[in-house]
C-alpha cells in the first residue's frame, strides 16, 4: 500500500516511514492512525522490506493526537464510538509488536502522548541529543495506561520508573531517557535519520528469519515463567538450526569470510 498521510519509501530493504506534518509536530489524525496500522500489517508480507524505520520531519517526532482533528471530534462520540477509536489506536501497537521485523524509531525531537507509545512499541530507539519523551495522558485527564503503555513501559524501564512517568506525565530529556534504558543511542539531531537507517540496514542484512524469531520470543516470554520460556526457546532454536543462514554462518566462519545471509 502507498499511504497518503505520511511518506513511505524502501531503501536497501529498509522501509522508511516519515511522519510529515512538521508544522504540527507530526500530530496524528484519524487517517494517519489508520494508514500506519494498515501499513505495519502489510509489511509482514512485504518481502522487499526486512526492517523498518519510523521518524519525523522537523523538530518533533510526534506530538500525539491532533487536538483539533481528533480530540475535538471525540467529544461528539458516544461510548461505542469512543471504544472504536481507542481500539483502533491499540491496533497500531498490536501490528507493530506483531511484525516479525525490527522497527527502529528515529526520534528527531519530542515524542509525546501517542507519539511516545509509538516510540516505545518500536524495538530500538535512536534519539537526538535534545529529544524529549512524555507519556502525558494524565495531564489531559486520561489514564496513563493508553495504547499498551502500562504493559510495555514497565518491561523497558521497570515498574517504579514506569509508575513515575505514567503518574506525572512529565517530559524527560534524552540523557535521562537513555539512563532509564528507554533510549538506546543519542546522536546529534542531523544524524538521527542516517543512524536509524544504518542500524536498520545492518539488521536487514542479518539473519532476518532468526531476528523475526527473536522478536516473537521476546513478545511471547514477557509474561511467561522460566520453564515455559526455556521450552519455547529450545524449539525455536531447533527451527533456526535448519535454516540456510545457520549453515552460511558456519561456512563463512570456516572460510574466514563475512557471512551472506538471505533470511532463509
Amino acid at each position: 500500500m502507498q499511504p497518503t498521510s505520511f511518506r513511505f519509501e524502501v531503501q536497501d530493504s529498509v522501509g522508511v516511514i516519515t511522519l510529515n506534518r512538521p508544522e504540527l509536530l507530526n500530530a496524528l489524525t484519524f487517517t494517519v492512525y489508520r494508514e500506519l496500522t494498515d501499513l505495519f500489517f502489510a509489511l509482514e508480507r512485504d518481502t522487499s522490506v526486512k526492517s523498518v524505520v519510523i521518524t519525523g520531519e522537523g523538530k518533533g517526532f510526534c506530538s500525539g493526537g491532533d487536538v483539533n482533528s481528533i480530540i475535538g471530534e471525540l467529544f461528539a462520540r458516544d461510548m461505542p464510538g469512543l471504544v472504536e477509536f481507542t481500539r483502533m489506536t491499540c491496533d497500531l501497537i498490536k501490528n507493530m509488536r506483531s511484525l516479525r521485523k525490527p522497527i527502529i524509531a528515529g526520534l528527531n525531537g519530542t515524542a509525546a502522548g501517542a507519539g511516545a507509545v509509538i516510540a516505545l512499541a518500536s524495538d530500538l530507539r535512536v534519539a537526538a541529543n535534545e529529544a524529549k519523551i512524555a507519556f502525558l495522558f494524565v495531564k489531559v485527564g486520561l489514564a496513563g495506561a493508553d495504547m499498551g503503555a502500562a504493559y510495555l513501559l514497565p518491561k523497558v524501564v521497570g515498574l517504579s520508573r514506569a509508575t513515575e512517568l505514567l503518574y506525572f506525565g512529565d517530559a524527560i530529556d534524552a540523557p535521562t531517557a537513555e539512563r532509564y534504558g528507554l533510549f538506546n543511542k543519542l546522536v546529534p539531531r542531523e544524524q538521527v535519520r542516517a543512524e536509524s537507517i544504518a542500524w536498520a540496514k545492518r539488521l536487514a542484512n542479518g539473519p532476518t528469519f532468526a531476528l523475526g524469531m527473536t522478536k516473537e520470543l521476546l513478545n511471547g516470554e514477557l509474561n511467561q515463567d522460566l520453564l515455559g520460556a526455556l521450552d519455547n526457546e529450545a524449539r525455536a532454536q531447533a527451527v533456526c538450526m535448519q535454516t540456510k543462514d545457520f549453515r552460511e554462518a558456519y561456512d563463512a566462519f570456516v572460510a574466514k569470510r563475512p557471512p551472506q545471509f538471505t533470511g532463509r
